[in-house]
């Protein structure tokens, strides 16, 4: 079983059930996938980014990142509708903790000039979306064969009813939050 998934059930469930007063267990918040995307706009001049995008991607989340391709046409940047922009990923269960593991223990810490995640960048909803500058903070992406940088975007859906409950959940798992005015959990 996953580290985090372990501590979730022994930890987190009982700080929720009494922080929220909870007596459903099916109502208790949590994790149900997280989204990893790398928009790659420079792959339709040249079609090698797109593919060492999608190996970083892969290589990262242990799991085979699927090609976005655009939806509409748009002139101004040349591209035009099925180009392939991008490539993304969907964890769930086991994968999806040992991804969050990384991220919290390993990823996060090596950003450069780290201050905590924003604690504003939940969506109303009880989701949490964390833009990374590349893709470098993550130990699996060897920087000497890097032929480029790029950035990617993680999206914490949880099944939280706002945002208030998802961002207790999300701290209490480790996530390294700013302080705002919610209290942390002990």
């Amino acid at each position: 079983m996953a580290r985090l998934k372990e501590r979730y059930q022994t930890e987190v469930i009982p700080k929720l059930k009494e922080r929220f007063s909870i007596a459903n267990q099916h109502a208790i918040p949590k994790l149900e996938k997280v989204v990893v995307s790398m928009g790659i706009g420079r792959a339709i001049e040249n079609k090698s980014r797109l593919d060492e995008g999608v190996a970083h991607l892969t290589t990262v989340t242990g799991q085979k990142a699927v090609i976005t391709k655009a939806k509409r046409s748009v002139s101004g940047f040349k591209l035009r509708e099925g180009n392939p922009i991008g490539a993304m990923v969907t964890l769930r269960r086991d994968r999806m903790y040992e991804f969050v593991d990384r991220l919290i223990a390993i990823a996060i810490p090596r950003i450069r000039d780290f201050r905590g995640l924003n604690p504003k960048a939940f969506d109303g909803r009880g989701n949490y979306n964390l833009g990374l500058v590349d893709q470098t903070v993550f130990v699996e992406i060897e920087v000497d064969r890097l032929e480029f940088y790029q950035g990617m975007s993680v999206t914490f859906v949880t099944t939280a009813k706002d945002d208030e409950q998802a961002e207790f959940l999300l701290r209490s798992l480790g996530m390294p939050f700013r302080e705002s005015a919610t209290p942390t959990p002990n």
